[in-house]
């Protein structure tokens, strides 16, 4: 669970927005770095009340990359560029800078998380064969059982007429 609502979090926004209280002093009473209330400020001016609103955090390879191209045209920080785009956590914009840096556009593309999941893939019916596909692929089978067969009875033949030689010279 969150430490703080977004309801808190819009509330410490309302009270540094209206200058009355500094970011350090509201920080202190919610006993949270002074960064955070910076980060929330940002976040509300680009986002307005839904900026706190949890939201599906699966990105999608081209949305990772428009905000890094937004980062680079603009030289915004991965903060800045985060509370932009409504991103939850600047480390993500970082990590992605870091993946195509090193590894190329393809690193973007999201990954699946998590076991497999246990269904069985539907089995694959056979192929209807032709009838006249059938009756050759049975009479090439036929073949070569048949040549099979014969060489076979060839071998035997030569190993009982070896053992009778054989037996012959003793």
């Amino acid at each position: 669970m969150a430490r703080f609502t977004a309801e808190d979090k819009l509330n410490a926004v309302k009270r540094a927005l209206r200058g009355n209280e500094s970011y350090k002093s509201i920080a202190q009473s919610m006993s949270v770095n002074e960064m955070a209330i910076h980060k929330w400020v940002k976040q509300y001016k680009y986002n307005g009340d839904h900026a706190f609103i949890k939201r599906y955090t699966n990105y999608t390879q081209q949305f990772k990359l428009d905000v890094l191209n937004f980062m680079i045209e603009n030289g915004t920080s991965s903060r800045e560029t985060a509370a932009i785009f409504n991103i939850a956590s600047p480390e993500s914009v970082l990590r992605w800078k870091k993946q195509f840096e090193s590894h190329g556009i393809d690193a973007l593309q999201s990954k699946k998380k998590g076991r497999p999941s246990m269904k069985k893939e539907p089995t694959q019916q056979p192929k209807q064969v032709s009838a006249e596909d059938s009756k050759e692929a049975l009479e090439a089978r036929i073949k070569q059982l048949e040549m099979e067969n014969d060489y076979l009875k060839k071998l035997n033949a030569l190993v009982q007429k070896k053992e009778t030689s054989r037996k012959k010279t003793k």
